[in-house]
């Protein structure tokens, strides 16, 4: 790492001195181009010359632990201790500067969650994993839209796809995308016995119109009068609409406002979106893989995290994680999991930049 930081220095220096150069000022493409590389090494240069003070007064104090006066290597030894600590900060630091940054981290979020196995029991689970999405999100002051929801009649919800925005939704939730279990007793459940069931939850980075731009004729578009669950949200008119990219084979359907042009609209931002991440999934097998792998079918074989009611727990089994704190949790405050998820996907990227 040390030697990848002089050659940063290196180029910071060769950049300051040719942003200052009178025929560069005068090229305003040549001059911006170095002006956003100068930006992007500049957030290096601060810890990297605090870690080089570190390792000079380290070195310094190290020549002087075989000192004859006791009380002299008994303050050493104390200083050493502070700065080795400091050291291992600002090292900690820069590694997880070094992590290739996510182009999608910016961006807003579709959330897409459906029950899988365990019928009525995994739609009332789908809906309280939505509810705490949502109370997640408010706290983060996140704006969460309902773009279509598919609910049971008894306060389930077989599928619901919703909007997220809000600085930094995508990469504190990316990690959310798998098969979430629950092993609970159902309120149906006259026997008192456990019964397990799961949901799958995906995470997509929201496309914006310039990402992918859909081509009228590629659309075959249905419309349809909305029902709801208990005669709720029915229509006598057809606001539904259905969208179906044919190449592609996607199709979305949004019944929840009475308008139609905003059906379509809200059904236009999820076919962006599936389409930007199909692209994103051909470019790279090794992502398409391992989404594949957290989302799978459905199954209860397939988890990611188990939410275990009578013991009160939730154990997220890709980092061996258990919290005994389960109410608080579905009440929406998941950063615990989240940073521990983050830290140890960035301990993964580190591993493979070698630093």
């Amino acid at each position: 790492m040390l030697e990848r930081l002089k050659e940063i220095e290196v180029r910071y220096e060769q950049l300051s001195g040719l942003l200052a150069d009178p025929e560069v000022l005068k090229d305003p493409a040549r001059y911006t181009s170095f002006a956003r590389e100068h930006s992007s090494l500049e957030e290096f240069m601060v810890p990297y010359a605090r870690l080089k003070q570190l390792l000079a007064a380290i070195a310094e104090n190290e020549t002087m632990t075989e000192d004859p006066d006791p009380e002299i290597r008994s303050l050493v030894r104390d200083e050493l201790a502070v700065l080795r600590e400091e050291r291992d900060r600002i090292e900690n630091r820069l590694k997880a500067m070094f992590i290739p940054k996510d182009p999608n981290d910016a961006r807003d979020v579709i959330l897409e969650i459906r029950a899988g196995t365990g019928g009525e029991e995994a739609a009332l689970f789908a809906a309280d994993l939505f509810r705490m999405y949502s109370r997640h999100a408010e706290g983060k002051r996140w704006a969460i839209e309902v773009l279509s929801i598919n609910e049971t009649g008894i306060g389930g919800i077989k599928e619901v796809i919703a909007g997220i925005k809000g600085k930094g939704a995508y990469s504190r939730l990316k990690y959310e995308s798998g098969v979430h279990r629950v092993q609970r007793v159902p309120a149906t459940e006259a026997s008192g016995r456990i019964h397990t069931s799961a949901v799958t939850v995906a995470v997509l980075p929201e496309a914006e119109e310039v990402d992918v731009e859909v081509d009228p004729n590629d659309l075959r578009i249905d419309t349809f009068r909305a029902s709801g669950a208990g005669g709720q949200h029915v229509n006598k008119t057809e606001s539904a609409i259905r969208i179906t990219h044919i190449p592609t084979g996607i199709v979305v359907s949004c019944q929840d406002e009475k308008s139609q042009h905003k059906n379509k609209a809200k059904a236009l931002r999820v076919i962006r979106t599936r389409i930007l991440q199909k692209r994103q999934e051909d470019q790279d097998r090794e992502i398409a893989s391992q989404r594949r792998s957290q989302v799978g079918s459905g199954d209860r074989s397939e988890r990611i995290r188990t939410y275990n009611f009578p013991q009160g727990r939730v154990t997220d089994h890709r980092i061996n994680l258990t919290l005994h704190r389960l109410p608080l949790i579905l009440e929406g405050d998941i950063d615990e999991l989240v940073n521990e998820l983050t830290a140890h996907y960035q301990a993964e990227a580190l591993k493979k930049t070698g630093s």
